[in-house]
């Protein structure tokens, strides 16, 4: 079933407290969907939304993760679905244990919003076990893809891919996941030729740290501090889509001095949240840092780096976790974000919202800050 809801453009008049107590009163998630309940608490909280920057794109269901495309001249936006699952918090993050995908569409930023309903439930993903986290999008020759991180049934992650004749879905989920694939938060990227990449990875409950070895480790072990940092992974895919073409291999993310960036340097260091676009030819990955809640980028001139750390896309955000895209659409440049706002601050309970994004005539990025004064 299609829900259409119609956001205001982000950056613009932000509305006053009293009416937007009334408007969130009226368009928060149904009382009859348990798992997506918004409290009267948690609605006094959202009373200050003139504090933030943005509105949610969506309010009558939690989404995060952002990956937004432009396909046949409209955005589509690919998010996790937020859910009140009941699992305790942890530092695995347990408690994302979302079930299904949504697929978000709009005409225009600050227009309409359209909720195309479930894309893909994790019930029709045959070797998944748990927590359908961060997701991605592409298009080639007539079909789109939807890649995904999930848990098989022994808890490990692994990148799934399920194919569509439509950007909404339905898509149906491939019966294995990508042969060498593990951790989260794919990301993939076309290049100008055409070729497209796939980029993974994330520490923690991502699980990345696991795989030094080559082979999965259930022990969590990390570099020391003053040691190069964990990095993400780049492969090729396949002509297909389906497979990578390649061994993943490490994406090197430099200092100022052509150095790996260090363990012990969570300003900078990579955590999640994998972005790839180009600007005026150049290359640029942008990710999170995590437990310092950075969107962070780096730019370089392939699309296997090395990449040159080069600062802050957006400031930290109401909630634990930030996941960003970046898309141009209509001339302009757009930053696809997350925070817990809608929920009060709950920091499993997330909205997608977007914001313009600029640059400097260098190249490098103009700092945003996702609260106003």
């Amino acid at each position: 079933m299609l829900k259409a809801f119609s956001p205001k453009l982000p950056g613009l008049t932000l509305l006053c407290a009293s009416a937007l107590t009334v408007a969130c009163q009226q368009s928060t998630p149904s009382q009859t969907e348990t798992t997506d309940v918004v409290d009267s608490t948690e609605q006094e909280a959202m009373a200050d939304e003139q504090r933030f920057l943005s509105d949610p794109l969506v309010t009558d269901i939690y989404t995060a993760d952002p990956s937004a495309h432009v396909f046949n001249g409209k955005l589509y936006i690919y998010p996790s679905h937020d859910i009140e699952a009941g699992v305790p918090e942890d530092d695995l993050g347990s408690h994302f244990d979302m079930r299904d995908y949504h697929v978000l569409s709009m005409d225009s930023v600050g227009g309409q919003v359209t909720d195309h309903g479930v894309a893909l439930d994790i019930k029709d993903v045959p070797w998944a076990g748990r927590q359908l986290w961060a997701p991605d999008a592409a298009f080639k020759n007539g079909t789109y893809y939807l890649y995904f991180p999930a848990k098989d049934k022994d808890d490990i992650f692994h990148i799934g891919v399920a194919t569509s004749a439509s950007p909404t879905g339905p898509f149906k989920a491939q019966p294995q996941p990508i042969k060498g694939s593990y951790s989260i938060d794919p990301a993939v990227f076309q290049d100008k030729d055409g070729q497209f990449y796939m980029y993974v990875g994330g520490i923690w409950g991502g699980q990345l740290q696991r795989w030094q070895t080559g082979s999965y480790q259930p022990e969590d072990t990390y570099p020391a501090d003053d040691q190069p940092a964990l990095m993400p992974k780049v492969a090729k895919l396949s002509n297909d889509m389906l497979s990578f073409a390649e061994t993943p291999r490490d994406l090197q993310i430099l200092d100022e001095n052509g150095k790996p960036l260090l363990t012990g340097d969570n300003d900078r260091r990579f955590f999640e949240a994998s972005w790839v676009h180009m600007y005026n030819g150049k290359y640029y990955f942008s990710y999170s840092t995590g437990d310092t809640h950075y969107i962070a980028y780096a730019i370089g001139d392939s699309p296997y780096g090395p990449f040159t750390y080069k600062g802050v896309i957006l400031n930290p955000v109401l909630g634990w976790t930030n996941h960003h895209s970046i898309v141009e659409f209509n001339g302009k440049w757009y930053l696809f974000y997350h925070d817990s706002s809608l929920s009060g601050g709950k920091t499993h309970l997330r909205s997608v919202k977007v914001t313009e994004l600029h640059y400097n005539p260098d190249g490098t990025i103009q700092t945003v800050d996702a609260y106003v004064e």
